[in-house]
């Protein structure tokens, strides 16, 4: 009995040791990044994503709690513009503030997550003109931890926050071509 719980610690001391090892193979850094093209001007596409107050229109991160707090702050919009968040396991809590706003250009956002872990990200949308189209990418990349690290064993963030950043480009294209 005690040789097999033994050979049960040692297999599992073993696992974890490699999950371990495999985790720290990983990136120190990540980025994970969305494009679209809109049939709009990259200046009517812009103000959606530069003023916090209209993200309720398109970011899909909006309707996954309808009860949850919201504040804002600094600028109504652009640089200084600030804006955060309080609320269920799905949404978690943080704050963001517009770090450059390079009007219609590109537009960054310092983004700390409180909940469900602490993380600190840059967000950025970039508008890129192409003939009758504007091409917007959302981007977030950061430092990545040996606790994200070890997530990205288990899960692929590439995947994850890919399909939220999809949703929201979706809906902020339908909001524009309407």
């Amino acid at each position: 009995m005690l040789k097999t719980i033994a050979i049960i610690a040692i297999v599992l001391a073993v696992g974890i040791a490699a999950v371990l090892l495999f985790a720290l193979t990983k990136p120190d850094t990540f980025r994970v990044e969305r494009s679209v093209a809109m049939k709009a001007p990259a200046d009517a596409i812009f103000p959606q994503v530069a003023d916090f107050h209209r993200w309720t229109g398109w970011s899909p991160y909006e309707a996954r709690d309808p009860a949850m707090k919201r504040s804002f702050g600094g600028t109504a919009q652009g640089k200084g513009a600030t804006y955060a968040w309080d609320g269920n396991n799905n949404v978690g809590a943080g704050q963001m503030e517009i770090l450059e706003a390079s009007t219609p250009s590109r537009l960054r956002i310092k983004l700390d997550f409180e909940r469900p872990f602490e993380c600190h990200n840059i967000a950025e949308f970039t508008f890129v003109p192409q003939g009758d189209t504007t091409v917007v990418t959302w981007a977030m990349f950061g430092p990545a931890p040996l606790m994200s690290r070890l997530m990205q064993v288990f899960i692929n963030m590439d995947s994850m926050i890919g399909k939220d950043f999809e949703a929201g480009l979706a809906s902020l294209k339908k909001l524009i071509e309407k």
